[in-house]
């Protein structure tokens, strides 16, 4: 209490100009109409800013938990779009009960899951990443895995109860089909190894006229992955003079770097599909064991 009497007695003329000062101030503001209206204004700007900075921080610190609503919310609608089913043949029976079909008897071909990156890497030749959600969720080998956007990741390349790996397209085995969207002519696409930000498509002829810029998506010659998706855009032209096509280097839609929310998608006719493949092969190539 004593040191509070002596620093009230130290500073106490300082201290009897502030008080004036406010009471001064506060007379002004309050008896004057266009002093008022102007410290009004000084005081929403004032507040105004400080309201925005705090609203920025609070924004920051609930951004994932906002992210996975969104995320969430995108899943949903991923489900509803209409590339996901196909049109049935009216003209003929089909009995099934495992299959859903929407409003318009158009049956599910394709399934969304909405996972969470856990680990992730860039830097080497064989790149993986991790997700949250393994054989417990539905998720299984060789699914596709797509970014937030919509674009081309990888694909789930092995799974245990809670967890899945998949192979980015940042790997040098991982090869895709795709299409140049504008022309539609099919190619495949691959990684180098090399630069991360940059893929390559061979395939196109040279008789396709391609621009920088142009569009690549996924091809429909993929078992499990959906067809028309987002891969990347042209970023370089050559073209290779031994033989008739474009070397073709792609900027990747999906920012590998920041991945971290994903989709799932289940082809939910992919085992019909490849055991009728493997069955065709196996009569092909032994056709003395085909009963005729």
């Amino acid at each position: 209490m004593r040191n509070i009497f002596l620093f009230i007695r130290r500073y106490f003329t300082f201290l009897t100009f502030l008080v004036l000062q406010v009471v001064s101030l506060w007379f002004l503001f309050t008896y004057n109409r266009f002093h008022r209206a102007k410290g009004l204004g000084v005081a929403n700007e004032v507040t105004g800013w400080f309201n925005s900075k705090y609203n920025m921080a609070e924004d920051f610190l609930t951004m994932k938990e906002e992210n996975r609503r969104v995320h969430k919310m995108n899943d949903s609608l991923m489900n509803l779009l209409s590339a996901n089913f196909l049109k049935t043949d009216t003209t003929t029976l089909l009995v099934t009960d495992s299959v859903p079909f929407d409003t318009l008897g158009h049956y599910r071909q394709y399934l969304y899951r909405t996972a969470q990156v856990v680990y992730n890497t860039v830097n080497a030749e064989k790149n993986y990443f991790q997700i949250n959600k393994g054989s417990k969720d539905g998720v299984a080998d060789y699914m596709a895995v797509l970014g937030s956007d919509g674009s081309l990741a990888g694909t789930v390349l092995n799974v245990s109860q809670n967890f899945s790996v998949v192979m980015s397209l940042l790997h040098i085995q991982n090869k895709v089909s795709a299409l140049m969207k504008r022309t539609g002519n099919a190619g495949n696409v691959f990684w180098d190894g090399k630069n991360p930000h940059l893929l390559t498509l061979t395939g196109i002829p040279k008789s396709d006229s391609i621009s920088k810029g142009d569009t690549v998506i996924t091809g429909n010659y993929s078992e499990s992955i959906p067809p028309g998706k987002m891969v990347g855009t042209v970023a370089e032209i050559s073209k290779d003079e031994a033989t008739g096509f474009y070397v073709l280097r792609i900027k990747p839609a999906a920012n590998f770097q920041t991945l971290q929310q994903v989709f799932v998608v289940e082809n939910l006719r992919y085992k019909e599909q490849h055991a009728l493949l493997e069955q065709t092969k196996k009569e092909i190539d032994n056709p003395k064991q085909t009963n005729r």
